[in-house]
């Protein structure tokens, strides 16, 4: 899968799928959520205010019909709501509203009734880069702030997965950093090469080809990668880009986005059910899109293995 049209063009092939929306009091996200209903694509439960819902509906034109509204005003109380309606598998998929991630993230992580399922989540922001010809999947740039080599290889695994599901078959990944080569006072060119090696150890399950530490530039340009003089099958033609932290991530993506215009999903992988998650200043678009990438997302089977020293995940 190269673009997001191609999905688009399948997805009514796919069942209704049931989209829980944790404080639903947005514009944005009201009117995803109507169209994916009109699409066929997803039914929907609003979480949150319901005064407000109803206001901002009222304003923007849409229609609520066939749409459960739950009352709940407080966001945190609509996040825990709508985090138990989906673990009781009375919804398919958790929606992100308009409330801030780490405290959405807290409910998708509570212990007692959130979505953990014993293995690492992790957030990957899917981007449509028009002159790529491919899709381009970026993690971690919302859910792990600073991850440790360990993490990351479990984060990268993740990242793999999705690709999969989008039909990118043995994705190539780079592993981000400011320079190509290795500089023990830069410890994510070390973790990169540490990641690269594993990847040729044949650590990772499924099937991935890791190159790193490499640049931007030299990840994503064959002009770039061949003038640095750089070789290899990832370089200027990576599927994934792991980043080193979480700012990097978040910072990379807004540019793509805000200085190139290009279209983006948000999901979170590894909870026990898909979870859109994506910015509250996020465009309708790129929630419709992040909706239609979960309902592709529901019901697959993550097989997955990563082997670091003696410990099988």
């Amino acid at each position: 899968m190269k673009h997001f049209d191609e999905l688009l063009k399948h997805i009514e092939d796919y069942p209704i799928r049931k989209v829980v929306v944790a404080a639903a009091q947005d514009t944005y996200v009201i009117q995803a959520v109507a169209e994916a209903g009109e699409k066929s694509i997803a039914e929907s439960i609003l979480v949150g205010d319901e005064t407000e819902i109803r206001s901002i509906a009222d304003s923007a034109e849409i229609s609520l019909e066939g749409m459960h509204v739950i009352d709940e005003v407080d966001p945190v109380r609509a996040v825990s709501v709508a985090v138990q309606i989906v673990s009781s598998g009375e919804a398919d998929i958790l929606m992100k509203g308009y409330i801030h991630t780490d405290d959405f993230l807290r409910g998708v992580l509570n212990r007692e009734y959130g979505l953990r399922t014993g293995s690492i989540m992790s957030h990957v922001f899917i981007a449509e880069i028009s002159d790529m010809n491919r899709l381009l999947f970026i993690t971690d740039g919302a859910m792990n702030v600073n991850p440790d080599l360990e993490q990351k290889a479990a984060i990268l695994l993740n990242a793999v997965h999705l690709a999969n599901i989008f039909g990118v078959s043995n994705p190539k990944v780079a592993v981000l950093a400011a320079v190509e080569l290795v500089n023990p006072a830069m410890p994510a060119t070390v973790e990169a090469a540490c990641l690269a090696k594993m990847a040729e150890r044949n650590q990772y399950v499924p099937s991935c080809t890791v190159e790193g530490p490499l640049a931007m530039d030299n990840a994503v340009s064959l002009i770039a990668a061949k003038h640095k003089k750089i070789s290899g099958p990832v370089a200027g033609q990576a599927d994934i880009l792991l980043v080193p932290s979480i700012e990097s991530g978040n910072m990379l993506v807004k540019s793509i986005v805000y200085l190139g215009a290009h279209r983006l999903m948000g999901l979170l992988v590894g909870a026990k059910a898909p979870v859109v998650l994506t910015s509250r200043a996020d465009t309708t678009e790129s929630k419709l899109l992040s909706i239609i990438g979960a309902v592709r997302m529901v019901n697959v089977t993550r097989s997955l293995r990563l082997k670091v020293g003696k410990v099988h995940y």
